[in-house]
């Protein structure tokens, strides 16, 4: 036999009680019909106390269906008139009561001044601000004390997550490392030149392309890859695990996730960065010698040779220095951001995204704050 292809009802009236007898498809297919039948449906039941849907003769129901149906009905129950369901059918029920009407919240409009409104932001993200140091701090502690577990007991150190999240940061990232520095090097180089030709000092670009490059330009911009790339690959990988309750099941079985998840990514971050930095300065230094080459005739072979007298191993050396630290950070940061997803993939994107973020910012703070050193220093 045919089914009916859209949603039907019929009404009958016994003094204050309407009965609605409901047939048909109440599918998705007739969105646009099931809509009108349900506004029928309060239509109908206008004047009447108690309003009875008989769902007897329905071939068919999804959820749009139900959603609708269940909203008509709460929509008489606001009224303060009594709607009850009957003759529903056992998988009618289940679908009816999982797929209800549930009213949005209206959000109140925001109360008091823009410049009140804009102090409490202010104070807002602040306290945030302190409450994210307090955390990181706290989480410093516990991956410190489990690296000092591990060395005590080195027989539970993981060293080949170690070495798969070394080649996951530094080896599989050192050729965009080496590209975005080499163009920076490149740029660096050309704009220089451009510069210094008018004063007829070009032979400078070597000490500025071997001073910015190796103080401070390789290692901000590899950090801030690094926090783009691998940061945010941590952030995800342990949100995901923390949304299936990988975390859940591994402290269960009474292990330690810091010392499984935490100390390897945070280890290969510190080792992987410096090494990803000596990349970055050596291809920076190259696509400057190169630029240099092509813009004004300075030759390999006079921009090595001029370049040891423009830099010493200090300058060298203060660039590396900042990696493990920007390392450090970028991996707490990650970690903690990771391990903050909870409920919804919507979590997820917006802790990988806080990640980034904070890990960049932090990034920049960590070299202004070494550079302001330094300099007190005269290094």
């Amino acid at each position: 036999m045919d089914l009916p292809d859209g949603p039907e009802f019929s009404s009958r009236r016994l003094g204050d009680t309407v009965t609605l007898d409901l047939g048909g498809q109440w599918t998705v297919k007739a969105s646009a019909a099931i809509e009108a039948r349900a506004e029928a449906l309060l239509a109908e039941s206008d004047g009447a106390r108690r309003v009875v849907f008989d769902l007897g003769g329905v071939a068919r129901l999804d959820t749009a269906g139900a959603w609708l149906i269940d909203r008509a009905r709460q929509t008489l129950d606001a009224k303060g008139v009594e709607a009850t369901l009957e003759s529903v059918r056992p998988e009618y029920a289940i679908l009816l009561r999982e797929a209800r009407y549930r009213a949005l919240p209206v959000p109140k409009p925001p109360s008091g001044s823009h410049i009140v409104r804009l102090l409490a932001d202010i104070g807002e993200s602040m306290v945030s601000a302190g409450a994210d140091l307090y955390t990181g701090v706290g989480f410093l502690g516990e991956v410190v004390a489990a690296i000092g577990i591990n060395l005590a007991r080195p027989s539970h150190f993981r060293g080949t997550s170690l070495i798969v999240q070394i080649e996951n940061i530094a080896l599989r990232g050192a050729p965009i490392i080496a590209l975005i520095n080499f163009l920076a090097g490149a740029i660096i180089a050309q704009q220089g030149l451009f510069q210094l030709r008018r004063f007829g000092a070009t032979i400078f670009v070597v000490d500025l392309v071997g001073i910015l490059v190796l103080r401070e330009l390789g290692v901000l911009l590899t950090a801030i890859m690094t926090a783009g790339r691998s940061g945010s690959a941590i952030t995800a990988e342990l949100g995901s695990m923390k949304l299936q309750e990988e975390i859940d099941a591994l402290t269960v079985m009474g292990l330690r996730p810091v010392d499984i998840l935490i100390v390897p990514r945070v280890l290969a971050l510190v080792i992987s960065l410096p090494l990803l930095t000596f990349i970055g300065d050596m291809a920076g230094i190259f696509g400057g010698m190169l630029a240099s080459w092509a813009y004004d005739g300075i030759t390999p072979a006079r921009f090595l040779a001029l370049l040891p007298e423009a830099i010493g191993v200090h300058t060298f050396f203060s660039g590396l220095i900042k990696a493990p630290f920007m390392a450090l950070i970028i991996g707490l940061i990650s970690c903690v951001e990771g391990l903050a997803v909870a409920g919804s993939a919507e979590s997820l994107g917006r802790q990988v995204t806080a990640s980034v973020v904070k890990s960049i910012f932090m990034v920049v703070v960590v070299d202004g704050l070494f550079a302001t050193f330094f300099a007190g220093i005269r290094f």
